[in-house]
């Protein structure tokens, strides 16, 4: 499939944006991955790549050209695990972007259950904020996306809902560790652990205090959930995350989550989804399903 492979070096130079950063990572020469480009604009009669000082980049007809490459590789994909399949292999590549959220304890129990029953199929799991995951699945950089708190987009093929309400988390010696339900006002009386503003947690008590007279001060922030669960887990802090990311085993020995009045704070919903109309390989439609049924299971799904 000589044509896929030229297809892929000329995904390659649009992801890193240089001929000379993409043959190094294929492990071309740059003259060699240059041909390679120049032939197929011959073919196609038409150049895709501005030439910049520092790189290349799409003009018009190269996005358009790009696109359908990128729906070639996907199909590409989708058939040589319908092909495994036939010939009871059993083989595939699964792609998936998620919150953090599902890092801790969700996604990884549902890869090791997967695997268990399918373990010549591998996975790549990005951690994603909303635009990334959004990005990443027009791109068919990833299949499937697992992401609270989404912002509808076109684009997005929703196949499950879960809603999941936003818990306060502290160490088991904090002063409110034993309440069974907190209001979002007591919790703002001590210094607050919060992820960056683009996270979905974040953006639903931003809502919250925005709609009343209370302030959200962050005294700590940051990208990683695993560091702001460290960081109350010895301090008198409180952060925030939803139930799917609080497990109640011992990953976090110490810690406690208590839920927040629904009155105080709305609920958000994790989706899981895919880019609309596209038709997802075998292994990853098995995983979906999979996904769908343990979700259903133990969330409120809408």
């Amino acid at each position: 499939m000589r044509h896929l492979t030229t297809l892929k070096l000329i995904d390659a130079v649009t992801r890193f944006g240089s001929i000379r950063r993409a043959a190094d990572e294929v492990a071309l020469t740059p003259s060699a991955l240059h041909r390679r480009i120049q032939t197929f604009e011959e073919e196609i009669g038409g150049e895709i790549f501005e030439r910049l000082p520092g790189g290349v980049r799409l003009n018009a007809a190269g996005e358009l050209v790009v696109d359908h490459i990128r729906r070639q590789i996907a199909e590409t994909e989708r058939l040589k695990s319908r092909l495994a399949d036939l010939a009871g292999m059993r083989r595939g590549h699964i792609s998936i972007a998620c919150s953090q959220a599902l890092t801790s304890s969700f996604l990884p129990k549902a890869i090791s259950e997967y695997r268990r029953a399918f373990p010549q199929v591998t996975f790549e799991v990005i951690v994603a904020d909303h635009a990334a995951a959004e990005k990443a699945l027009i791109d068919y950089e990833v299949d499937l996306a697992l992401v609270f708190d989404w912002h509808q987009m076109p684009e997005f093929e929703v196949m499950l809902a879960v809603r999941q309400d936003l818990r306060a988390v502290m160490a088991r010696t904090h002063p409110l560790a034993r309440e069974n339900e907190l209001r979002l006002r007591q919790c703002l009386e001590f210094p607050l652990a919060l992820p960056t503003k683009a996270y979905g947690g974040r953006l639903l008590l931003e809502d919250s205090v925005a709609r009343s007279s209370m302030q959200l001060t962050a005294d700590v922030e940051s990208t990683s959930f695993d560091f702001l669960k460290s960081y109350v887990l010895r301090n008198q802090a409180i952060t925030f995350q939803i139930p799917v990311g609080t497990p109640a085993d011992d990953l976090y020995e110490g810690l406690v989550s208590v839920p927040i009045a629904p009155r105080d704070i709305r609920d958000g919903f994790l989706y899981l989804g895919q880019r609309r109309g596209r038709a997802l390989s075998v292994a990853s439609a098995r995983f979906a399903d999979q996904l769908v049924r343990e979700l259903n299971s133990s969330f409120d799904t809408v």
